[in-house]
């Protein structure tokens, strides 16, 4: 039975894994048992067999790794839904942190990244953006392997350093636009970033585990310093979203997605996102649930999510709302009118009396119909509720399948090393000593002999007739890095369809 419990109100109510991947949200105001939901909902895809991923914002949904604890209220609970068969029980849990304190480093690569999601991550302007493009065509032409910021800081130093060619080359670049991609990276340091970029990189199968016993491995982010930096937090679930698209092969309706992908605090990726943004987003929702992965949204409001994205959530659980303000009341019209209707639940009202715990619960049924809206208890999770003890997540992390491979961070031959190699190299065959944008500054020339080294450099880079160095320099990274030079080309090129990039 492919079926995930998750209350009961005039009958049990049941989420069907076959119309999983038809996408869903739960969303009500703080305090009202989203949380639990999100376990009941995680937990149950777990024991399908069905990896899971999810952010913890607050840091309770780590409990998911802990055997809950049999008390008087969940009793009362369980006899109130029907649930006989109940026991507490753990989940298979890898946590994951970006700044690599509460779980293992989660990274990628600039490269991966690509100019797209890393303008917006950055704040940059259209014309700022334009030039971040121009940077990453640079980079992809001449084979230079763009892993961590310190490689994208030599482009940028050496780009600036060239103007004139490059813009021959590629299109105006203007110093100014250099100079403020480089301010936004150093703000991007100063919050944590350098620790997101980098290798060995994120590979997604790590994201799609069973255990030995079959059940999905639920992947959880420490998001409570994430979160405080909004950008990044949602620019990192977005590009989670458009790798798995870009990734995942099409697969069509499954009796069970391959993955189920919650998306805490939701309203941070449209919060002053452009409305072609939003498009592409919406975009992605509709096409990756072909590729068998069902994307929830979590937040207060529901109408916190377009309505072109609302409306293609077909698997609804929603908590108490409150009517404290004229905005608050008008969500709660709105979202009263998108439940499908049913004669013995009064929406408008329930909306704003639920008890914690009770939520308007719709799911797709037999041939994709929407359930009429049931008010219902929401069964209690088997695991605990709750945060977990900094020696509890210790445990779980030595005992993690993934342990050791993520955790010492590699920096192999990139962008920097040949930049420097190439730097090198002019001033040998030069009279005098070059700039170089891979030490991040520059050296002292003499006016005689800056040409020399200088035109030099340039021949490296720009020249027909390369010298054999740079030959050799490049050839001995050639077959290790031509796998990943096609793969972000790819991606890249999926993500400015996507993402909406503007040539």
């Amino acid at each position: 039975m492919n079926d995930i419990l998750i209350g009961k109100g005039s009958a049990q109510v049941y989420l069907h894994g076959g119309y999983a991947n038809r996408h869903g949200m739960i969303a009500g105001a703080t305090g009202t048992g989203k949380s639990v939901s999100l376990m009941v909902l995680a937990e149950g895809f777990s024991r399908l067999g069905v990896p899971v991923f999810v952010a913890d914002v607050k840091g309770d949904l780590a409990g998911l790794a802990m055997p809950g604890t049999l008390n008087e209220r969940i009793r009362t609970r369980l006899e109130d839904v029907g649930i006989a068969d109940y026991a507490n029980q753990a989940n298979p849990v890898i946590f994951w942190d970006i700044f690599g304190e509460q779980g293992h480093p989660l990274r990628t690569t600039v490269s991966q990244m690509g100019p797209t999601l890393l303008g917006r991550l950055l704040e940059l302007n259209d014309t700022q953006a334009g030039v971040l493009e121009i940077v990453f065509r640079l980079a992809d032409e001449e084979g230079l392997l763009l892993l961590d910021l310190k490689d994208l800081r030599s482009l940028l130093i050496f780009t600036s350093e060239n103007l004139q060619r490059v813009s021959a080359r590629f299109g105006l670049v203007y110093a100014a636009s250099l100079a403020a991609i480089q301010r936004a990276l150093l703000r991007l340091d100063g919050v944590g970033g350098d620790q997101f970029f980098g290798e060995p990189a994120l590979e997604l199968t790590d994201f799609m585990r069973q255990d030995f016993s079959g059940r999905g491995v639920i992947s959880i982010l420490a998001a409570d310093k994430l979160y405080l930096r909004p950008r990044m937090y949602s620019s990192f679930l977005l590009w989670m979203l458009s790798e798995l698209f870009e990734t995942l092969p099409e697969v069509g309706d499954r009796d069970l997605p391959r993955m189920v992908f919650f998306f805490d605090e939701a309203h941070l990726l449209f919060t002053d996102a452009p409305p072609a943004l939003r498009q592409r987003v919406e975009q992605v929702v509709r096409l990756i649930r072909s590729k068998g992965v069902g994307v929830y949204f979590c937040s207060q409001n529901p109408d916190d999510v377009p309505q072109e994205i609302l409306g293609q959530l077909g698997n609804r659980i929603q908590h108490a709302l409150r009517a404290f303000t004229p905005r608050d009341q008008k969500a709660i019209r709105i979202a009263a009118q998108t439940f499908p209707p049913n004669p013995a639940v009064d929406v408008l009202q329930s909306l704003t009396s639920m008890a914690v715990g009770e939520a308007l619960v719709t799911t797709l049924q037999d041939k994709g119909v929407p359930l009429p809206v049931e008010r219902a208890l929401i069964a209690p999770p088997r695991c605990r509720i709750g945060a977990i003890t900094p020696e509890e997540r210790r445990i779980i992390r030595e005992r993690s399948p993934v342990s050791g491979k993520y955790d010492a961070m590699i920096d192999r031959e990139s962008a920097y090393e040949v930049l420097q190699a190439r730097a090198e190299e002019a001033v040998r065959t030069g009279t005098g000593e070059a700039k170089t944008g891979a030490r991040g500054g520059t050296r002292e020339t003499s006016a005689e002999d800056s040409g020399g080294a200088g035109s030099a450099m340039r021949d490296w880079l720009f020249g027909t007739r390369r010298r054999q160095g740079a030959l050799e320099t490049m050839g001995k990274s050639a077959m290790r890095t031509m796998g990943n030079q096609i793969g972000r080309q790819i991606l890249r090129g999926v993500l400015g369809g996507l993402m909406g990039t503007k040539k």
